[in-house]
């Protein structure tokens, strides 16, 4: 049985990661850690997660019994990566990390971990997503040359970064295969008198509304035909699942930054 613990328990995915562990066959949650000034402390994870007690209490990563984990899980803040990849490489612990909105000192310092531990990165642990990506390098790869592409995704109100890091991995798969360099020919919303669009721009389009668990259209439009690739998630438990799926992949593997395309097979 693989054990694993998890970062930032008291946030929204930490709480379903706890569910999805609950149900898993072949991993169990070991530790449940928050920051020591929560008032999650001590909580139950059960309770925590609403499935009802179960015996293991949320504690502080910085006094975890990291013996007996095998796999961490990250789904925290950019804020809380470099400490939290710290505490991974001093105990030589995998982990899979799910936090967006990474700055470049913050993508660097996992760049600089990954030398020393094996490291699952990926903007969205869904299936789904994943085989999205690799349906717009395809059709990036066929239509790319004359198409207009937009991507547009739509998430909860609660959401704080834009767009999201998703839509961006979306963005860099397409502009990596069609040669181009996204922060160069990205256009993030468009307002006013913009002149005609230019083709070889790759647009973003964001909607922070309710609920919405999350949802990535990427439209391939060209003169006479469109292709409009769509998902639509209405369920985090989706990205816990394959987060947990991540994990148990990831277990033994050699340092190494590695990407839901590498745990699926499809790289």
């Amino acid at each position: 049985m693989n054990k694993i613990a998890i970062f930032g328990a008291n946030g929204r995915m930490g709480r379903v990661l706890i569910d999805a562990l609950d149900q898993a066959q072949n991993a169990t949650l070991c530790a449940a850690y928050v920051r020591a000034s929560s008032s999650m402390m001590g909580v139950d994870v059960g309770e925590l997660a609403g499935i009802g007690q179960r015996g293991l209490t949320v504690s502080d990563a910085n006094s975890g019994d990291f013996k007996q984990t095998d796999i961490l899980i990250d789904f925290t803040l950019p804020e809380a990566l470099e400490a939290n990849l710290a505490l991974c490489v001093t105990h030589n612990k995998p982990i899979v990390i799910g936090t967006t909105g990474l700055n470049q000192q913050q993508k660097e310092a996992l760049q600089q971990a990954s030398q020393h531990i094996p490291i699952v990165f990926a903007a969205n642990y869904s299936v789904g997503v994943n085989l999205l990506l690799n349906l717009a390098r395809q059709t990036a790869r066929v239509m790319g040359d004359t198409a207009d592409i937009e991507i547009i995704e739509g998430h909860h109100r609660f959401k704080k970064d834009a767009p999201s890091g998703t839509a961006v991995a979306i963005g860099e798969a397409i502009a990596d295969e069609l040669g181009r360099d996204l922060a160069t020919c990205a256009v993030y919303g468009r307002e006013g008198d913009t002149g005609e669009r230019e083709q070889k721009t790759i647009g973003f389009a964001t909607v922070r509304a309710g609920d919405i668990v999350g949802e990535h259209t990427t439209l391939f439009a060209d003169i006479g035909e469109r292709i409009e690739l769509t998902h639509k998630a209405s369920s985090r438990l989706t990205f816990a699942k394959g987060a947990v799926k991540a994990a148990v992949w990831l277990k033994d593997k050699p340092a190494g930054l590695y990407d839901m395309q590498d745990v699926l097979g499809l790289a």
